[in-house]
């Protein structure tokens, strides 16, 4: 099996061929040109007569002869035509099998509509104007026998050269895509130079937050409400049986069911429903207003006004005279007022607005940084996606060449 002939660069590779393949290529393209310019002459020739007939039917219609008014207007407006269309017909300047093969084909469409209005005009222009018309034919006929050498041409022998051409050309869009290649490597670098030390300052920003918010008065804070989480968990639990009978005490006195409960004693009752550690701190020692309410609470217990079930009734009770006769809520009492009077300190302190003002400066300054990086990462992936699609295409360019000139010089050669 041959092994393929490899070449580290595109450059290579083009250099390589166009010294493998000028004896082939050459001869064709001259031809091609040459072809072109004899079909562009024989165009050009079909326009120039065309602006004769066009010249003549002018003069004819301007003498107003009625006998040839008429078919010197047709004559008129059909060179009108033909001129119009011939205009259209753009001779390639860039040779290759594409561009003359289109070209040709334009050319075919044109000569086809022309075709057509000279067997359906010329007969009704007739006896007139018969030497122009001759004239006309037989420059055509000539453009058409150039059409038909050329397209022989295109069909005959460049279309053998067709593949060898394609691979000429890829290998010219495989080096601008390398060079585009080089310049978004570039590109993606500069990206990621200026994302890397942003992210670095992300970094070290949060790292003051954490010590901002692990350490000093907010460490210190957080340790204090983390003991009235505890504690009120215990009152939670010390009350828990208190919660029910509540509810039916606050529903008995709004509705007008007595009971003697003041609204400042409701408004009491639903604070220790709602946040039992704020209503029990916020009260003098001993919580006087609470006994007042439990004390109105036993008596409707005792009046069965609440409607309570025997068990949550027995419960209530039980819980009532822990609190006003063994003083039960005294040792949390004293610890709760502790906790809150730590709390309101720490909140409070010049530490802790500085630390504050410290933090929401951080903070800020790092969301923008954040915001400035998501901006940059998506244009950093843009990139990439354009990246990686070009070296996607660099790949698929790579094996279509080799592809064409193996199928073209049945050699086999390997891109790098």
């Amino acid at each position: 099996m041959t092994e393929a002939l490899q070449f580290a660069t595109t450059g290579e590779a083009k250099h390589w061929l166009e010294d493998k393949t000028a004896s082939i290529l050459a001869p064709v393209h001259a031809q091609a040109k040459r072809l072109r310019d004899d079909m562009n002459a024989a165009i050009e020739g079909v326009a120039d007569v065309s602006k004769m007939l066009l010249d003549n039917s002018n003069r004819e219609i301007e003498r107003r002869n009625m006998k040839v008014y008429n078919r010197a207007r047709a004559l008129n407006k059909l060179s009108h035509l033909f001129l119009d269309r011939l205009k259209k017909l753009d001779a390639p300047e860039e040779i290759s099998y594409d561009t003359l093969s289109k070209y040709a084909q334009e050319i075919q469409k044109t000569f086809l509509v022309i075709d057509i209005d000279i067997k359906n005009w010329f007969p009704r222009i007739s006896p007139f104007f018969i030497m122009d018309r001759r004239r006309f034919q037989a420059l055509y006929e000539r453009s058409k026998q150039a059409y038909s050498t050329l397209n022989d041409f295109l069909t005959n022998e460049y279309v053998k050269t067709k593949t060898l051409e394609e691979a000429f050309q890829l290998l010219n869009e495989l080096q601008n895509i390398q060079e585009q290649l080089v310049t978004l490597g570039e590109e993606k670098q500069k990206i990621k130079d200026e994302r890397l030390p942003i992210e670095k300052e992300i970094v070290e920003l949060e790292q003051k937050i954490g010590e901002l918010k692990n350490s000093g008065p907010i460490d210190e804070l957080n340790l204090v409400n983390s003991e009235i989480d505890v504690l009120t968990g215990e009152l939670k639990n010390s009350i828990r049986h208190l919660q029910k009978p509540f509810v039916k005490m606050q529903a008995l006195a709004t509705s007008g069911g007595g009971g003697g409960v003041t609204p400042d004693e409701l408004s009491k009752v639903n604070q220790y429903l709602e946040n039992p550690f704020d209503a029990l701190t916020a009260e003098a020692s001993g919580y006087p207003l609470l006994r007042e309410v439990l004390e109105k609470l036993q008596n409707l217990i005792a009046q069965d006004k609440l409607k309570l079930k025997s068990e949550k009734a027995r419960k209530a009770e039980q819980s009532i005279n822990e609190i006003l006769k063994s003083d039960s809520l005294a040792k949390i009492q004293v610890r709760s007022m502790e906790l809150a009077t730590r709390r309101n300190q720490l909140s409070c302190s010049s530490t802790m607005d500085e630390v504050k003002r410290c933090l929401t400066v951080f903070q800020t300054q790092a969301d923008q940084l954040k915001a400035r990086k998501t901006s940059i990462e998506t244009h950093e992936a843009v990139k990439e996606n354009a990246y990686n699609e070009a070296v996607n295409k660099i790949n698929n360019l790579k094996r279509s060449i080799e592809r064409d000139v193996y199928s073209s010089i049945e050699m086999k050669i390997q891109i790098l």
